[in-house]
């Protein structure tokens, strides 16, 4: 590991757990440091003591560490024995590196369902003020016949810029929607549909080259939605 000399005004934390998909947050995580000039951390929470993790666990966590000196991290952070929340010890470490940028993976398979019951994208946002989150998407089939002229489903946000509302792939303060984006299968724009809840009741709108096309039927489903941002 060493230090990334460059800008300091941002810097990114890759949050990784046990799986083949770590792995590729960690590059993702790099390269985004890599295009920013900027120094990234690697984290894992564990409610086990290390002392009790198997051999699988272990071997993750060795591979982590060595991407982590391949990749040059700053730091390799594992919290282990952790009994808090997950959302609450990443927040900790984001406020002793200054964090401004996070990293988490998500699974196509329940993406919906945490949509429609609570999003832990939210919950970090809770506790967390002023950093930008990045969703990555590790299934990207498509499970529905309805939607097999589209690209399998990614989590995104919409924001009002200028009177529009545009898609956004990272989890700012500004937000007023969250949802799911399908994109069209061929295209190279973001042309496709934007589906979200609000009230238990699923909504659907189309985008065209990122903007969306047609009036929206409901006030936002983001809970921080409408606050004033703190001034700083």
């Amino acid at each position: 590991m060493k230090n990334r000399k460059g800008r300091m005004d941002e810097s990114i934390l890759v949050c990784v757990y046990y799986g083949p998909n770590g792995e590729r947050l960690i590059k993702r995580g790099a390269k985004m440091a890599n295009m920013l000039d900027c120094p990234f951390y690697i984290l894992t929470v564990d409610p086990l003591p290390y002392d009790d993790f198997d051999a699988d666990k272990s071997g993750y966590v060795d591979r982590w560490e060595e991407l982590a000196d391949e990749l040059g991290a700053e730091e390799f952070i594992l919290m282990d024995n952790e009994k808090r929340p997950t959302a609450k010890a990443i927040a900790e470490v984001a406020h002793k590196y200054n964090i401004t940028q996070i990293v988490i993976g998500q699974t196509a398979q329940n993406r919906w369902e945490e949509i429609t019951k609570g999003s832990f994208v939210n919950v970090l946002l809770r506790v967390m003020s002023f950093i930008d989150i990045h969703i990555v998407s590790f299934d990207r089939e498509v499970h529905t016949e309805e939607d097999s002229s589209f690209e399998g489903g990614v989590r995104c946000f919409l924001l009002k810029e200028e009177g529009d509302y545009v898609l956004s792939f990272s989890c700012i303060r500004d937000i007023c929607y969250e949802g799911i984006f399908y994109k069209e299968i061929g295209t190279d724009f973001n042309n496709g549909i934007f589906r979200y809840v609000h009230n238990g009741k699923t909504y659907q709108v189309q985008v065209h080259d990122n903007k969306i096309t047609e009036p929206l039927k409901t006030p936002g489903n983001v809970k921080f939605y409408g606050e004033k941002k703190p001034k700083g």
